[in-house]
């Protein structure tokens, strides 16, 4: 079994790039249970990713693996999002990915 945290490449749909990581299980026993984590929360289980990235579902099967995804053309360095990113969702499901977003 893995010691370190894997990162998946990155996916995209039409709105967002999607990417999944994969705790050691033990990492995983660590984390809060039955909710997103927030950015400092990931951060300080010791998740390396560049910025924009939000945690947005829980995969409850397998809760060791994390679901991330942000707009597509997000700046890495700042996390800010592009500004038609709000007039190109506006009217979209943002569960069209069919993972509830908890």
């Amino acid at each position: 079994m893995p010691r370190s945290i894997q990162y998946s490449e990155k996916y995209t749909d039409e709105i967002y790039e999607y990417r999944h990581v994969i705790l050691p299980h033990d990492f995983a026993r660590m984390t809060p249970k039955g909710r997103l984590l927030t950015e400092q929360e990931w951060r300080q289980i010791g998740v390396q990713q560049s910025r924009g990235w939000e945690h947005y579902a829980i995969h409850k099967p397998e809760p060791h693996i994390l679901l991330f995804r942000r707009p597509i053309g997000t700046d890495p360095q700042t996390g800010k999002v592009p500004e038609a990113f709000n007039t190109k969702t506006s009217g979209v499901n943002n569960g069209a990915t069919g993972i509830p977003a908890h």
